[in-house]
């Protein structure tokens, strides 16, 4: 384990390991060379939307990361069924008294799957080369880099300042270095962010990663993102077959950890939750991941297992301040007063699903019991706009299609009932649906075309800088919030406080301030995400952070 860890984490309670597991899948002959048990097979899994590609730093969402967890590895991961912290790539890291001189004692004898060696070289190759990624484009899809370190060498893209990083020296083969300008709450929990995950360099080089372009409205990526990622994971990439919807990978014989028990891993990618469904009964698929909260009795009554991960995220409904009504706080706190959140909870959210009062969990440090609530009244929402000169407000309303999120299973659902509220105010509202990837998250995160939309986050660690800090320590075009200075300096100021006491406070007075003086985005609900796998399946952990890795599963 690791050594002198900051105490910045509140480990989730372990989920038991879960026997789970698919039909109808043939078995090889091989003898598993880590036990007598036959393995063998194929799983299949269905995704809900498309990957945007498979270049680790340039992805921020659940269904990108799905494939890329199983093909790559991290210094640090979660422990499996937590959010505790348990070595991977590295064995053991410790820090210097201040926090920002990290040094990683790393696995020996490791290979990428291209066949090259995994070092302390390769370590830093990937911190240097995130550290000096050139171009807006490329920097401006660096979602999770630029929360954690902040800048580049050179900052181009939008929304960056000073990086957090300095350098990264590779003191011999096993052992890397990396220093960073100041203490951030951030790690160690931000070294297993599938995000950073470790690729091979010699790849990286030879199929031009880092070549990110723009063309209007989309990006294009690398022949390493989209044909040739390389990592050190269990699996193996074979290919990506867009027109069926099949992302396939295969066991990759030499993994340093446990090996894969399946041949072969399928992630097929179906859209539409009902034909999810219909796939999983058929035995077409062996699992399925967030099912309607109406479907998760049904399905457990026909013999599937339906896996509950703890609620460990948020939904919220989010505003672009670019709108000029929208800077108003009172127009935001109306709209705030004007949802009824229980409701939705009641009829549209899981079992569990709790109403949201702050952007993160009452489990992470932090959390404030005394922030402002805003129950539903939609006369005092009535009111402040009349206030405000908003009576006759009109806004577009953005929400994605294709795709189920945990904290969001059904966005149109979502929408609609949300919408509603918003009119039954007074507020004229404009419904704009865009698909997931190519679309939604590029109009929202990079140009800024709405005035209202949905967004959400699975906790990827648990600190608090790695909920508000990640939504609003720094200006983004999702919230058009450039103007809100205090409130970026405030979040500086508690990720940075090393005192455990203090830290604590600073957060919570952090959440205050966000509930009653900045507002840029209202919670909605925290929702326990389900998991399900056909009988047949074992092995696989549920994760309350979403991190399943498929290579304990096995079928038949």
């Amino acid at each position: 384990m690791q050594a002198s860890r900051l105490k910045t984490a509140v480990a989730l309670a372990a989920v038991a390991a879960l026997a789970v597991g698919a039909s109808g899948c043939a078995k090889s002959d091989r003898e598993d060379e880590g036990g007598d048990a036959k393995t063998g097979g194929t799983f299949v899994f269905a995704g809900a939307g498309d990957p945007k590609n498979f270049d680790p730093i340039f992805n921020d969402d659940g269904e990108s990361f799905r494939p890329i967890r199983q093909m790559y590895d991290t210094l640090v991961q979660n422990k499996p069924g937590t959010a505790e912290l348990q070595g991977a790539l590295a064995e053991s890291w410790e820090h210097d008294p201040d926090g920002k001189v990290w040094t990683f004692k790393l696995r020996k004898g490791v290979k990428f799957h291209d066949g090259t060696d995994f070092n302390a070289a390769a370590v830093c190759f990937n911190f240097d080369r995130w550290f000096n990624m050139k171009g807006a484009a490329a920097q401006s899809q660096m979602i999770y880099y630029s929360d954690v370190f902040e800048g580049y060498a050179k900052n181009e893209a939008e929304g960056v300042g000073d990086p957090v990083y300095n350098k990264c020296e590779a003191k011999d083969d096993g052992t890397a270095v990396v220093t960073m300008n100041k203490y951030k709450g951030a790690f160690p929990g931000a070294f297993a962010l599938t995000a950073l995950s470790i690729a091979s360099p010699d790849a990286l080089k030879k199929y031009d990663a880092d070549a990110v372009k723009q063309n209007g409205d989309s990006f294009e990526y690398s022949a390493f993102a989209n044909e040739h990622p390389v990592g050190t994971g269990p699996f193996k990439y074979v290919g990506w077959d867009k027109a069926k919807g099949e992302i396939t990978l295969e066991r990759n014989a030499d993994y340093w950890g446990e090996k894969a028990k399946v041949d072969k891993l399928v992630i097929k990618v179906i859209k539409d939750e009902n034909t999810r469904k219909q796939e999983l009964r058929a035995g077409t698929v062996q699992g399925i991941d967030f099912p309607a909260p109406a479907d998760r009795k049904a399905l457990s009554g026909e013999g599937f297992q339906v896996l509950d991960r703890p609620a460990f995220n948020i939904l919220y409904l989010g505003f672009n301040q670019k709108n000029p009504k929208l800077k108003d706080l009172k127009v935001r706190q109306a709209i705030a007063y004007a949802l009824n959140r229980e409701q939705l909870v009641q009829t549209k959210g899981p079992g569990g699903t709790k109403v949201a009062d702050e952007f993160m969990p009452d489990t992470v440090l932090g959390y404030a019991q005394d922030v402002q609530k805003y129950e539903y009244n939609p006369d005092k929402a009535k009111q402040l706009l009349k206030e405000a000169g908003a009576e006759n407000l009109s806004l577009n309303f953005y929400y994605p299609t294709d795709v189920s999120r945990p904290y969001m299973p059904n966005p149109q659902e979502i929408f609609t009932v949300l919408a509603n509220d918003l009119q039954a105010v007074g507020i004229k509202v404009n419904g704009v649906a865009r698909p997931w990837n190519g679309g939604y998250k590029d109009d929202v995160q990079q140009f800024g075309k709405h005035d209202l939309h949905l967004l959400g986050w699975t906790g990827d660690y648990n600190d608090p800088g790695n909920f508000v800090g990640t939504f609003f320590g720094r200006e983004k075009v999702e919230f058009g919030d450039q103007g809100m200075t205090e409130m970026f300096d405030a979040i500086g100021k508690a990720d940075g406080t090393v005192d455990e006491a203090g830290k604590k406070a600073a957060w919570e007075q952090v959440n205050r301030d966000i509930a009653a003086k900045w507002l840029p985005a209202v919670p909605i609900w925290h929702a326990p995400p389900a998991i399900v796998v056909t009988k047949d399946v074992k092995g696989l952990v549920a994760s309350p952070l979403t991190d399943e890795r498929f290579n304990t599963v096995s079928v038949g």
